[in-house]
């Protein structure tokens, strides 16, 4: 039952997967033909509170990530002040058990994400999210077979879009050391051996994104120039992943592969692409140590 506690702490990357109560990550992601590189730390957790009624529970959640952009590559406009992009996210999630396996959850939360150049908080910096689900967890122990499905939406300020984007990820059991899940944001194919290890290949989505608080010219082909509000980078990748669980439930992880889709780009305050600092596909490593249920 409590296994789908922390789906309802969904953020803004569309996390429906997330089954994570705390979480230490670093990320790197080295740009090929290039001396740039992105590195990323994370760090997040998600505190449940069991409410008076069977089966329901509200859930904080804190996240704080710090991403590092290193650009040696030569650019026409100034990088100095994008070297360095942090995120603060709070949310409080609500979840309760409806009939035959069947669950709600619904989350709404705040982030604020820049590069702080001018050592406060604009408003532009702050973003909402908001999220819903419907959740048929047969996970039990006594399943020879367990599954799960989500279905929900999720809506973010950060994505600049009017609606709400649908999440659909099916997970199952379907063999003692074998399982896989497909959807979003991550498919894969899991083999477990024993207590101890897991492996995995897997597709999976990334990124991040920031906004620039002092904005920044960049200069377009015909001698003018626009002013770059926000930056953003987006992955499309897939790899393999090794698992080493120091209990049932906490465990060390390394994931490495290669993207199929990577760019970073400068944007205008109507999301519009004004440059595209690095589109080639590259190789991605990123590892840490977590608490799941």
């Amino acid at each position: 039952m409590i296994l789908c506690l922390c789906l309802a702490c969904v953020g803004a990357q569309v996390c429906a997967q997330n089954t994570d109560l705390a979480r230490i990550e670093y990320t790197y992601i080295p740009q090929v033909d290039s001396e740039n590189s992105v590195s990323r730390f994370r760090a997040l957790i998600n505190v449940p509170f069991q409410l008076n009624w069977e089966g329901s529970y509200l859930i904080a959640g804190f996240e704080y990530r710090n991403l590092d952009l290193d650009f040696e590559d030569p650019v026409p406009f100034e990088t100095q002040n994008l070297d360095r992009f942090q995120l603060f996210r709070t949310s409080l999630s609500y979840t309760f058990k409806m009939k035959k396996n069947w669950r709600f959850a619904a989350k709404v939360g705040a982030e604020v994400n820049s590069n702080f150049e001018n050592d406060k908080i604009t408003n532009r910096d702050i973003n909402v999210t908001g999220a819903v689900f419907m959740i048929r967890d047969r996970s039990g122990d006594s399943i020879s077979k367990p599954d799960r499905l989500i279905l929900g939406l999720n809506y973010s300020t950060t994505a600049g879009r009017p609606f709400p984007i649908p999440i659909v990820n099916y997970y199952k059991k379907f063999h003692p050391n074998w399982s896989y899940s497909v959807g979003t944001p991550k498919t894969n194919l899991k083999y477990t051996a024993g207590k101890k290890h897991a492996l995995q290949g897997f597709v999976t989505l990334d990124g991040f994104f920031s906004n620039i608080q002092n904005n920044l010219n960049v200069p377009n082909s015909d001698g003018s120039s626009s002013l770059a509000e926000n930056i953003s980078m987006t992955l499309v990748f897939g790899g393999v992943g090794y698992e080493y669980y120091f209990t049932k439930h906490l465990l060390f992880y390394l994931y490495g592969g290669h993207t199929f889709f990577n760019e970073i780009r400068l944007r205008d305050g109507k999301r519009n692409s004004l440059y595209k600092i690095n589109e080639a596909n590259t190789y991605y490593l990123r590892s840490g140590i977590k608490f799941k249920l």
